[in-house]
């Protein structure tokens, strides 16, 4: 019984880590070595990624794929500076966006993203932070996330649409470069 309440007391925990990519609450002392960047303020992961990346969208962090059609390039392959699109899901409402920082390699990249943990680091930036892709086909439709409080990967897998590369596409007729 007592290992049940212990999981169902750790699920709730992790549930709020997720759902607060745009909320607006504040969040306490930072711990030292977590990669997070100190500070007092609050810091959703939309204007932080619009911010890092140059991108110049709005919305919630899942409306960016859509926003950014015939607007920036969009594709499954990361780069540097590109910014990640997390769907909108039960556990991530607003979705999440997350610049890329570094690509590691075919199915691992590091993000620099703010809002994704609780407690005292929620609303703070965090920095090359882990994703790694999971998904069958190899295109980052499926990831998981870097997750301090266990210094490793998470367990859940979050549906993606891909990456938005910071590159202003031209909204003429005819062009002949549609998204990737």
């Amino acid at each position: 019984m007592r290992g049940l309440v212990l999981r169902l007391a750790l699920l709730a925990l992790a549930g709020g880590v997720l759902s607060a990519c745009g909320s607006t609450r504040g969040g306490g002392p930072v711990m030292a070595g977590s990669g997070y960047e100190p500070g007092g303020r609050f810091l959703s992961c939309v204007p932080y990624a619009r911010q890092r990346s140059g991108i110049d969208l709005r919305g919630d962090g899942w409306q960016w794929w859509e926003a950014a059609a015939g607007r920036y390039d969009r594709s499954q392959r990361p780069r540097p500076g590109a910014v990640l699109v997390f769907r909108q899901t039960g556990r991530l409402r607003d979705g999440h966006v997350a610049v890329v920082s570094r690509v590691l390699g075919p199915r691992e990249i590091r993000v620099d993203h703010a809002n994704w943990a609780t407690g005292g680091l929620r609303g703070r930036v965090a920095q090359d932070q882990v994703v790694v892709d999971v998904s069958e086909r190899n295109d980052w439709s499926l990831v998981r996330v870097w997750y301090p409080p266990i210094a490793a990967v998470g367990n859940t897998a979050f549906p993606a649409y891909g990456f938005i590369h910071p590159t202003t596409r031209w909204s003429g007729a005819g062009d002949p470069s549609p998204d990737v």
